[in-house]
């Protein structure tokens, strides 16, 4: 490694885009299927209401319902579970927040209430990399509980209602599609990294390679999560092994690209996985992927890890705490009197650093204050009939994912007339007072809660890229040992290349965190540059079947 006494000029306040943050991008490849079932799981209970003539308590179900957002980047045997914890934290959540509102109708109490649970779920679904959409939801669902008029006797009722909306997302977002494909998001993620090695062979550069290896990793984590092995899983990881060695090719082959791109075609379709050509080691290969996938942490583990002091999660977790509690008693101190949405509107803003927290601020106002303008074009039609109601709600809970891929400030758009519109399931409320407030929500809570971002430093993030350089380190030079020992087996040299590229890509991920927050300690670039450049060169030399590894030269062996 090279002298990490070397400081970059990184400068402790970078400049804010204005434009880039808006751009819109690609849609994700599988946004249809969070899109389908949030709106499936929705109907069925809402129909159901409709059909009881209580349609007041769509909140409660639609509190379960929305947990079919969830998991659907993961393979069925993870997801089963994931989905079944979203459930449980989305009642709990759900639970204390309507307790507090039936004891107490104190806006003061009832904002630091809402605080804490918005830190407490952000640091917990951080912790948990749970992925999109993370913690809003959670937050959306126990902030407006909390000022919604309760008693303790009809808690228990509303739970009961929440659980089973979210059995129904459960059976929606992972028994369903299961049923239809077995291997379907193996396979997404197989395709994915086949595409990525695809565009590397294309154009080799050090951009392309990092996303390919990224991709590349996050593929072989699919894999090792999605239970015991199948005839198809073998052929997926036989793909993956392809991908890789393409990547880490030192010379890739352009005419590799086709090749790839093609698997990649027929591995997303519905027909057979696509048999490539055997690949050196490829039988102990798979069977140290067995090994590996025995020997995997738990996720308790890495929630522990994420809750540990020195965490560079609390301080984010600290800032949507400080922001949360700010956004709601100003806008309770401009005479809002449900101040829930600046609470959510903060607690939206806290993504990984500031950079990235100032970039959802600019989309989630512009996307905010566009579907105000929405929610009042269709608010006459939607109060026609019941029917029609449920109709908009599950319309634009579908466009909310179809186009929250595109930008979030896209997909905001959708979001605040379903979240408004949400609202008439209890009752006709006047229409100038729900736009007017959710304007000045909208307004303070962006305001504030990103000055809350500012102001609470993360000063950890810098101790993360120091950690992830040493674990770098450790993992180069245990693959450089196993590629010295005098006849390593294919599956020891595999197990090595994983847990480096494992750790290239936290590094990779915590600099770029890093890049992006504010008042930090002097960052050595060079260090990280050096370690990458050669963790990759060691990675090249696994996926050759080296035997013992060059002399190390400076900045990095091999």
């Amino acid at each position: 490694m090279s002298d990490t006494t070397i400081r970059s000029a990184r400068p402790p306040v970078r400049r804010l885009p204005l434009t880039g943050p808006l751009r819109l991008n690609r849609p994700s490849d599988m946004w249809f299927k969070p899109a389908t079932s949030v709106v499936v799981a929705t109907a069925v209970p809402n129909l159901v209401l409709l059909a009881l003539g209580r349609l007041d308590l769509v909140m409660y179900t639609m509190a379960g319902s929305l947990c079919a957002l969830y998991g659907h980047n993961l393979p069925y045997a993870r997801r089963a579970g994931t989905v079944a914890g979203v459930v449980l934290g989305m009642t709990l959540g759900l639970g204390a927040a309507l307790v507090v509102a039936s004891l107490t109708g104190s806006a003061a109490v009832l904002i630091a209430v809402g605080a804490l649970l918005a830190a407490a779920q952000k640091l917990l679904c951080d912790a948990t990399r749970i992925g999109p959409p993370g913690p809003v939801i959670f937050t959306f669902v126990s902030s407006a509980a909390l000022f919604v008029p309760q008693t303790l006797g009809q808690v228990p009722g509303h739970l009961a209602l929440t659980l089973g909306a979210g059995a129904v997302a459960w059976l929606v977002a992972v028994v369903a599609p299961a049923l239809v494909r077995r291997d379907g998001p193996e396979r997404r993620a197989t395709a994915r990294a086949l595409n990525a090695a695809a565009a590397h062979a294309a154009d080799p550069g050090h951009t392309t390679r990092r996303a390919a290896v990224t991709a590349v990793h996050a593929a072989w984590q699919t894999l090792l999560a999605a239970g015991r092995p199948t005839p198809a899983r073998r052929a997926l990881e036989r793909l993956v092994v392809h991908a890789e060695t393409s990547v880490l090719a030192s010379e890739p082959d352009p005419a590799d690209a086709a090749r790839l791109r093609e698997w990649a075609r027929l591995t997303r379709a519905r027909g057979p996985v696509p048999t490539p050509p055997p690949a050196p080691g490829t039988g102990a290969e798979l069977f140290g992927l067995d090994a590996e996938r025995a020997a995997r942490d738990s996720g308790f583990r890495t929630l522990l890890r994420g809750l540990a002091p020195g965490s560079p999660l609390l301080p984010v977790a600290a800032r949507t705490l400080v922001g949360c509690a700010l956004a709601g008693y100003v806008c309770s101190a401009a005479g809002v009197g449900r101040p829930y949405w600046a609470i959510v509107t903060a607690a939206s803003l806290y993504q990984a650093n500031v950079t990235l927290s100032w970039n959802r601020t600019l989309q989630r106002t512009l996307g905010n204050l566009i579907g105000v303008l929405v929610f009042a074009a269709v608010l006459p039609v939607a109060r026609t009939t019941p029917l029609a109601l449920i109709g908009f709600c599950l319309l634009f809970g579908f466009a909310a994912e179809a186009l929250i891929t595109r930008n979030y400030w896209l997909g905001s758009v959708a979001v605040t007339p379903m979240a408004l519109l949400v609202l008439e399931y209890a009752g006709s409320h006047p229409a100038g007072e729900l736009i007017g407030d959710r304007v000045l929500d909208t307004v303070i809570g962006a305001a504030v809660g990103f000055l809350a971002a500012v102001l609470v430093t993360n000063r950890r993030a810098t101790g993360r890229v120091e950690r992830a350089l040493a674990a770098a380190e450790r993992a180069r030079a245990h693959a450089v040992r196993t590629l010295a020992a005098p006849e390593p087996t294919p599956a020891a040299l595999d197990a090595a290349r994983r847990r480096l590229t494992g750790s290239l890509v936290e590094l990779r991920e915590a600099d770029d965190t890093a890049a992006g927050e504010w008042w930090q300690p002097a960052l050595s670039q060079e260090a990280v540059l050096a370690a990458e450049q050669a963790g990759h060169r060691t990675l090249a030399a696994t996926a050759k079947r080296r035997g013992p590894t060059v002399p190390a030269q400076e900045n990095g062996a091999v």
